[in-house]
């Protein structure tokens, strides 16, 4: 049977290089917060206990926190003093389980892996295991310090360190899985005897040791799981990194970009074969792309789905939309959440679309607002139509059946519904119902007024 597993995150750094009201942890990633990445990856592992110690902004963490992960078991420990990584750990004793094991991990660290993580667990066998990384440049870390039969020995802290162990380039990135028994037996005896007073969660590799602990180490798949963030730089550096290792994964996947270097994903994108995506591209949320999309430049696309052979043309913003096959939209459409394109259909340039659906092959291009529609089959909405759908107080319902055509700059004015192949003419405002294949309009009769003097500027 597998020991139960805690995961005890620090999240109470206040991030005072950020400049920022803010609290560190929520700052944002991949359009996520850092402290959000780290708990979605330990919701990929079966974990029976979460912990976050927090400190500054406390308040404002637990409530973001708490509302976007409304479904999970959380538990809240306030580190009320900044006295070290140590003491971090041991404000949650009287909340861990004296049984089984805990993954010790950060709110500012947040793109260690899901495999990481589960390979950290494994590799903890005689009571504690840590994620180390063998780098060029070790200044300012702590070295990892081996006896010749390759054991750890200890943690050496950059100051610390004589010309020998300063040549060390195994470095400790403060990631540890530990056995729940061993946390609360070593943290009460943590000493804060240094020069910065601080109680040091490094001395627990001491204390094992001494016990005659083996600790195990393993090294992660990237450098990039175990680095922070601190300020405005590194935060910027890590995202750039990490869009890197998304967008490389799409090319391995089938997917084409402009260029890699400017598109952002801040979200899941899964992308089918023989996918382009042209340069300024956002994606948000989850997303995913059929076959054979092309996707030109400055199109946001944010919680869709987009079939087969779309072509999405300029600077298009898709939120929460269902795209069918072989979709025409743009440039410059907006289509907004609760919207259903069907197969064929043609959305086209400075065309609003919000809670409505829009039927196979049927066509909306030009310059028109439909908001709480249905669109039935083979329709035409010809230029500036507009669905009036809001009273000022309530929403109501514009449908339009199968091969109707709608002329252009007519108004709809909802609660209302146009028959089968029925044609309003252009200019017409619709107040009632248009029964099938019939011809409405409404509109003022024209008149002419011969030999017309134009005002003239006094």
């Amino acid at each position: 049977m597998q020991p139960s597993l805690s995961v005890i995150i620090l999240a109470a750094g206040k991030g005072t290089r950020m400049q920022s009201a803010k609290p560190k942890v929520l700052q944002t990633l991949a359009g996520k917060s850092l402290l959000a990445h780290v708990l979605d990856t330990c919701h990929q592992l079966t974990v029976d206990e979460t912990i976050i110690v927090h400190g500054f902004g406390g308040e404002q963490v637990k409530s973001e926190i708490t509302n976007q992960y409304a479904q999970s078991s959380i538990t809240w420990v306030a580190q009320t003093e900044q006295l070290g990584t140590g003491h971090a750990v041991k404000v949650t004793l009287s909340d861990l389980p004296t049984e089984g094991q805990s993954l010790i991990l950060y709110g500012d660290v947040p793109l260690v892996s899901c495999q990481t993580l589960a390979a950290l667990k494994t590799a903890n066998i005689d009571g504690m295991s840590m994620l180390t990384l063998t780098v060029d440049n070790p200044f300012g870390l702590g070295r990892i310090k081996r006896d010749q039969a390759g054991n750890i020995t200890a943690i050496i802290e950059q100051k610390d360190a004589d010309t020998d162990e300063q040549g060390i380039k195994e470095i400790n990135s403060g990631i540890y899985c530990v056995d729940n028994a061993l946390l609360h037996k070593y943290l009460p005896e943590l000493s804060n005897d240094n020069a910065q007073q601080e109680y040091y969660l490094t001395d627990i590799v001491k204390m094992a040791v001494a016990d005659g602990i083996t600790i195990a180490a393993i090294e992660p798949e990237h450098t990039f799981e175990i680095e922070g963030v601190n300020n405005r730089q590194q935060l910027a550096s890590l995202e750039r990194t990490w869009q890197s290792k998304l967008v490389a994964d799409l090319q391995e996947a089938g997917v084409q970009f402009a260029d890699p270097t400017r598109v952002d994903i801040r979200g899941t994108l899964t992308a089918g074969q023989d996918v382009f995506v042209d340069v300024g591209v956002v994606f948000e949320g989850d997303c995913t792309l059929g076959d054979n999309v092309y996707i030109e430049a400055g199109c946001i696309i944010k919680n869709a789905h987009i079939g087969n052979a779309c072509h999405l043309k300029p600077y298009c913003v898709i939120d929460s939309t269902e795209v069918g096959a072989a979709v025409d939209i743009g440039p410059f459409a907006h289509l907004r959440p609760q919207t259903v394109l069907a197969d064929n259909s043609k959305v086209g340039n400075f065309v609003e679309i919000k809670k409505s659906t829009i039927g196979h092959g049927s066509k909306v291009n030009h310059l028109s607002y439909v908001g709480d529609a249905t669109v039935g089959s083979g329709v035409n909405v010809g230029a500036g139509v507009i669905t009036c759908n809001y009273d000022g107080v309530n929403k109501s319902q514009t449908i339009i059946e199968d091969n109707a055509f709608i002329g252009s700059n007519a108004s709809l004015v909802a609660p209302v519904t146009i028959g089968e192949t029925a044609t309003v003419a252009a200019g017409s405002v619709i107040t009632k119902d248009v029964d099938a294949k019939a011809l409405a309009f409404g509109r003022a009769r024209q008149t002419q007024k011969n030999d017309y003097q134009r005002p003239t500027k006094k």
